[in-house]
């Protein structure tokens, strides 16, 4: 069995095809510049969307593109709470008699709470 070991080969780490008669998808490269003063630049295959923003490789802040390009503000909801929830689906008097009623089962049961 121990003929037949690989030795000093890392079996799925490495693909032992060649790249003859493969065609790779067109690149187009995208320069950033982080903020600490790196500049890199990221591949993207030619049809990709860009984006505006990238981790910077050096320091992992935030970087922005070398050529100015800004990204489109995103619309944010403003936060709904419960009783915002809750009042798209009942009126103030219709919360009212459910609140008497369960404040009159309450009372009603012999139970002390």
């Amino acid at each position: 069995m121990a003929d037949r070991a690989l030795r000093g080969v890392g079996l799925g780490a490495k693909s032992f095809e060649d790249e003859q008669g493969i065609e790779f998808a067109e690149r187009q490269y995208v320069a950033f510049d982080c903020p600490k003063g790196h500049h890199f630049e990221v591949a993207f295959a030619r049809e990709a969307d860009l984006p505006t923003e990238w981790e910077c490789k050096k320091c992992g802040s935030v970087a922005v593109r070398s050529d100015g390009s800004v990204g489109e503000e995103k619309k944010t909801k403003p936060v709904r709470t419960h009783w915002d929830m809750l009042r798209e689906r009942r009126s103030i008097p219709e919360l009212e008699d459910i609140l008497a009623e369960q404040l009159d089962k309450l009372r009603d049961s012999d139970e002390i709470y």
